[in-house]
Formats: C-alpha cells, sequence, structure tokens
C-alpha cells in the first residue's frame, strides 16, 4: 500500500496490469478506479488498526514510565570504605546491573540517610529510573521507649520517600521491593503517593502510580498493606472534602455507596426516627443548622448472625462552627475534618469486609452540623438525653459529646461485644500529646493492651488516659442536673469527655479515643502523610480488629 502511495512506477504498474484490465472490464469502470477504491480500503483499515491498538502490540507499554525502588542501609563504620548495605533484592539487582548502582550511588556522595532518596537513570532496559532510598540502621526492632516496631516504620518511610520521588517526575508503575516486610512497604507507598485532589483541574492533577512488589513472593502481606492503606486514604478524602461538599446528606450518601458495593449493609435513618428514640442531646446539637442530621446503622457480618458484634461509634460533625459559642476563623479553617471519627469507622468497616474478616461489626455514626442558627441551642440550657439524664449545656462548642452520648446508650440494643467509639473531641488532646498519639480512655486493662499493640505494629500510636473518679465528680457537681458537658474545674477537657461519655455506656468493656491532636497532618512529623487530614488511627482500628478476629469470643 504503502508503494501504491508514493511510487509512480507502481501506479504505472497497477493501471497496466493485465489482470486489472480485465476486472476493469468486468465491472465497467476504470483502473484508477479501482486503485483509488483500494487506497480508501487500506487508510480505513490503518485507522482501525490504530484505533485498537493493533499496529504496534508494544507501543502503549514501552510508552508507560517505569520505576524501580530498593533499599540501603546506614554503614556501620567508614562510608568511604565500606561498600553500601543493599538489601536482599537490591544487591541482586546491583549484580544484575554488572556493580554499575553500586558504583554510581557511591560517586553521587554519602549513602542516603532514613528519609533520604537518591535517583539514578539508564542502568538497565527494565526500568527508566531506580530510586535508592536509605533505611536507616540494619538491626533495629521493637523500641520500648518509642513504643513501635522501628523496623517497620523505617520502610514505611523509606517506600513513600521513594515512591514520592518517582511520583514527581509522572512515572505510571512503580515496582517496589518489600525492604523485609511487604505490609509495611505497601502502607507506606500507598499513603505516600495518595494525594486530594477531586476539586483540581485533570490536566494540573499529580500523577498517582500504579504500585507492584518487586521479586517478593509475599503477595498476601502487600495485599494487606494496601488495604490497610487505602482505608486511611478513603478517610483522608472524607475528610478533606469541603464542608459544603459533605453535608450529613453527601456524607450519607458516599457511605451507602462506598460500603454497599463492599457487601455491607446501611441504613439511613432520618430525623423523625431520631425523635422516636427520644435523641435529645443528638438532636439539640443539629437544631441550629438548616441541614437535616442523619443517623447511619452499618451491618457487617463475617461471621454467624448470632455472634456477638463489635460495635463503632463515630462522631460525624461535617462542620463545627462551635454553635452560639462560635469559634475564630483559624480554628474554624479545619473543622470540615470534625467528621474524622465517623470517616474511621466507614474506613475500617470496609477494610473488614475488603480483608473477609471473620467477626460481626456495627457501625454507629450521628451526623449533623454544629451552626449558630436561629434555632441552635443556648449556653444554659437542658437536654434530655436518650436515657433519661437531664444535661445542661455550658458550651455549644463541647457539641461532639453530646451525639455520641445517644449513639453510645443505642449501642445497648446489639449486646455487643465491646463498644468503641472515635472523634475529634478536645484541644486538650492535642496539647497534651501534639499529633504523637492518639488519646485512648478504657474500661478494660485488655482492650487497652490489645489495641496498644496494634499501635506497635501500625506505628500511629496511642497513649492511654485516666479514667479517675475525680474527673466524674467533676461533671455531676450540678445540683440540678444530672450532668454538665464542660464540668468544674480547669483543665482536663480529654478527661472530663471520657467521664462524661461513661454515663452512656451500656455494661461491658468500652474504649474511648480522642484523635484531635492526629486529625490533621502538617507533612513533616510523618514523611508518609502529605499536609492535609491524616485520617488517623484507621489503620490501627484495621489491626487492632484484625487481631481480635483471630482470638475466640470472650
Amino acid at each position: 500500500m504503502e508503494l501504491l502511495k508514493h511510487s509512480k512506477l507502481s501506479l504505472r504498474v497497477f493501471t497496466n496490469s493485465p489482470r486489472i484490465k480485465k476486472m476493469a472490464r468486468a465491472l465497467g469502470i476504470s483502473c484508477r478506479r479501482i486503485l483509488r477504491q483500494v487506497m480508501h480500503m487500506g487508510r480505513r483499515f490503518e485507522s482501525s488498526d490504530a484505533s485498537q491498538g493493533n499496529g504496534n502490540p508494544c507501543a502503549d507499554e514501552a510508552k508507560i514510565l517505569k520505576g524501580l525502588i530498593i533499599g540501603v542501609h546506614d554503614p556501620v563504620d567508614n562510608p568511604n570504605l565500606e561498600p553500601p548495605k543493599f538489601t536482599k533484592t537490591g544487591q541482586e539487582y546491583n549484580e544484575k546491573t554488572a556493580g554499575r548502582l553500586e558504583q554510581i550511588l557511591k560517586r553521587s556522595g554519602p549513602i542516603p540517610a532514613l528519609g533520604q532518596v537518591r535517583t539514578f537513570y539508564g542502568l538497565d532496559h527494565d526500568f527508566n529510573a531506580v530510586a535508592v532510598v536509605g533505611l536507616g540502621k540494619e538491626c533495629v526492632g521493637y523500641d520500648d521507649v518509642e513504643e513501635r516496631e522501628e523496623r517497620k516504620e523505617a520502610i514505611r518511610v523509606a517506600a513513600a520517600v521513594g515512591s514520592r520521588a518517582l511520583q514527581k517526575m509522572h512515572y505510571q508503575r512503580v515496582f517496589l521491593e518489600s525492604f523485609g516486610h511487604a505490609e509495611s512497604a505497601a502502607e507506606g507507598a500507598a499513603l505516600g503517593v495518595w494525594v486530594y485532589q477531586e476539586l483540581k483541574n485533570p490536566d494540573r492533577r499529580i500523577t498517582v502510580p500504579q504500585l507492584e512488589l518487586y521479586k517478593d513472593c509475599d503477595f498476601t502481606g502487600w495485599h494487606i498493606g494496601l488495604e490497610k492503606a487505602a482505608a486511611q486514604n478513603l478517610a483522608r478524602q472524607f475528610c478533606d472534602t469541603p464542608a459544603n461538599l459533605m453535608t450529613p446528606t453527601i456524607f450519607a450518601q458516599n457511605a451507602v455507596e462506598v460500603l454497599c458495593k463492599s457487601g455491607i449493609n446501611v441504613e439511613v435513618k432520618v430525623q423523625g426516627w431520631a425523635e422516636t428514640q427520644k435523641m435529645g442531646a443528638f438532636l439539640s446539637v443539629a437544631k441550629g443548622s438548616c441541614e437535616p442530621p442523619i443517623f447511619l446503622e452499618i451491618s457487617y457480618y463475617g461471621a454467624a448472625y448470632d455472634e456477638r458484634p463489635v460495635v463503632l461509634v463515630g462522631k460525624g460533625v461535617t462542620f463545627d462552627s462551635g454553635g452560639l459559642c462560635l469559634k475564630s476563623p483559624s480554628k474554624m479553617l479545619r473543622m470540615r475534618g470534625d467528621v474524622a471519627g465517623a470517616a474511621c469507622v466507614v474506613a475500617t468497616a470496609r477494610a473488614m469486609a475488603h480483608l473477609q474478616l471473620p467477626i460481626n461489626i456495627r457501625g454507629l455514626i450521628p451526623l449533623c452540623e454544629n451552626m449558630p442558627g436561629c434555632l441552635a441551642i443556648k449556653p444554659g440550657d437542658v437536654v434530655t438525653a436518650m436515657n433519661g439524664k437531664q444535661i445542661l449545656v455550658e458550651n455549644t462548642d463541647c457539641e461532639g459529646r453530646l451525639m455520641l452520648a445517644d449513639a453510645l446508650y443505642y449501642s445497648q440494643n446489639f449486646w455487643p461485644r465491646f463498644v468503641v467509639d472515635v472523634g475529634s473531641m478536645t484541644n486538650d488532646a492535642r496539647r497534651s500529646m501534639g499529633s504523637a498519639a492518639t488519646a485512648v480512655f478504657t474500661n478494660s486493662d485488655a482492650l487497652w493492651e490489645q489495641i496498644r499493640m496494634a499501635g506497635v505494629h501500625t506505628g500511629d500510636r496511642l497513649w492511654r488516659f485516666p479514667l479517675w473518679d475525680y474527673y466524674n465528680r467533676q461533671m455531676t457537681s450540678s445540683r440540678s442536673v444530672d450532668l454538665k458537658n464542660v464540668g468544674a474545674g480547669p483543665g482536663g477537657g480529654a478527661c472530663k469527655t471520657a467521664a462524661f461519655l461513661r454515663h452512656f455506656v451500656p455494661c461491658g468493656e468500652w474504649m474511648h479515643l480522642d484523635n484531635f491532636g492526629v486529625m490533621y497532618s502538617n507533612g513533616i512529623d510523618e514523611s508518609y502523610l502529605r499536609e492535609g487530614m491524616s485520617g488517623r488511627p484507621t489503620r490501627t482500628l484495621v489491626e487492632f480488629i484484625s487481631q481480635l478476629a483471630c482470638s475466640p469470643c470472650p
């Protein structure tokens, strides 16, 4: 066909061919017309092949930028004299390049320390670039002072830093070695490359690469790590979405869409239902907003239907203005993230379904906005909770405990194995520990030890605070009502909140997580999280419940 289009000699040969002349006489048309039709059909077939990718099957694959991430440990003595301490996979790749990787790494400067990365190009034909990341010291493990697995944390940091370095260069596929623990590598990489950019121009969005495990057989650990990271990223997406695009109704719609696809049942209960249940504390918070309140009930059955469920309760304030006790503009700026507790519960439930854990989960999520509308609750008002207790509202900005009070009492209907509630409750949690750990209050030493160990493995730590009667007396000091929502005495806001919630917990084991301190990430303290809402402690909740699924019921 190319000869017919580009050679005059070929045109003469074609039109003077006896067979072509015979065909033209039989059809009653000229030879040149036959030529034009043949050329037209050829163009159609060429365009069809191009549209279907049949012209060159390897062309698209060749255009994809692929990168590899391998690790190197800190040298023990003199870095200039010792060869780089590659991981096992890194050493194999160095041998594949006939030692070129080691040579070029030495020439480029000191060996990368933990959190540092160095990128090289053109070492072999399989990868466009190879990122060498520092893993820190080789022989590290559990640190009883830091209360976490330092080796796993180093792997997360290295995987995130390497993946993000290749992501900046718009690489579509990133291959990672396991660094000795595939689950942690998957967590770090998937958390590191994620960024909230739903509202950005598609042409200016950052490329999110496809992550793949390189030369390792631990695909189960890799899959678990990706699921944990995906759960935390889902919570980040819920929290980072602007409040006008994540109202209680929209949150419920998104939760239904996400969870029902995973085989989880979601019941959306409206204001009329909450009124019939006499949830006066929850409804009092919602009165100041024109957005109607919603109560979500999530059900995941991974075990027998008659097995007692673990009940997760999440605070779902989609925006917290403080009500009539209005926050300052600077403090309101991040209050779209006050839905963090609800987001953690939704994300944890989806991870349970994807991991197919043999355990039953009930999620209870009260959703509303805390706004200073004309019907808003006022300081000095008294509201009646579902269990009949009268609560004096001293500060309308302390609304989270009012919402969780009714949800906690409602959880008794499911005969729970135990109850865990999570929410961004008090600024005291941030003042006391910054973003280092989630504050935990519990009446069960066994539950505390289990969730503490979960935090050790995930690197997303927790710290236990007291449930002393000292704080309970401050919440019940009024002579006219049963409880106050702030309490007497200075300070201790996080402890007083837990003392308040304890009055609404049904009999049995209970744990309260205050994640206000870890709600937001500055992009520095946690190397594998960009600046924005963190989604913590979702991975720790997933790990905690996963451990329970492997233990017998009490």
